[in-house]
């Protein structure tokens, strides 16, 4: 059965889907309900998370996985600042509620490639590690070369 989003008075929050892949071609996946990132191959390729999004400026929006039903998040507590996955519909989300700003990202496009800033928190940065299958996270040294903040970010066909 298709579920049909109706605008609740507010601008139309329509939900996209994309792939995203960062600058050494790993992709984004689920393990252990956490999102890693790594190098799918062979029937693995299908485990590969499609990134659902509403925009709600022309650079901010809410990034989410699994038709939107699960979104990411910018916490912070004490002096940690880490990327959380939480069960939220992503289109009951309101850029005009305060407490959904943890959920908002500034997308910046550089050239090809795009990072993901948080709102909540300004100058931690969506990432990857060097590795392959460790977590996706959050930085605030995007140029120290130690973590990746560039993706590669297209609507999914």
């Amino acid at each position: 059965m298709a579920t049909v989003c109706r605008p609740s008075g507010r601008k139309s929050s329509k939900m996209q889907a994309f792939r995203i892949w960062d600058v050494n071609q790993k992709t984004f996946y689920l393990r252990n309900n956490q999102l890693v990132a790594g190098y799918l191959q062979g029937p693995n390729v299908n485990l590969e998370e499609k990134i659902d999004v509403v925009p709600i400026e022309p650079h901010a929006l809410f990034l989410g996985i699994h038709g939107g039903k699960m979104c990411l998040s910018c916490v912070k507590s004490g002096d940690e600042t880490r990327l959380q996955l939480e069960a939220v519909n992503i289109t009951d989300l309101s850029e005009n509620r305060k407490q959904d700003k943890r959920f908002t990202f500034i997308r910046s496009d550089s050239g090809p490639t795009t990072s993901f800033e948080s709102a909540a928190c300004p100058g931690w940065f969506l990432c990857t590690a060097m590795e392959a299958d460790q977590p996706v996270s959050l930085t605030n040294m995007p140029d120290e070369g130690v973590m990746v903040t560039k993706f590669y970010f297209q609507e999914d066909e």
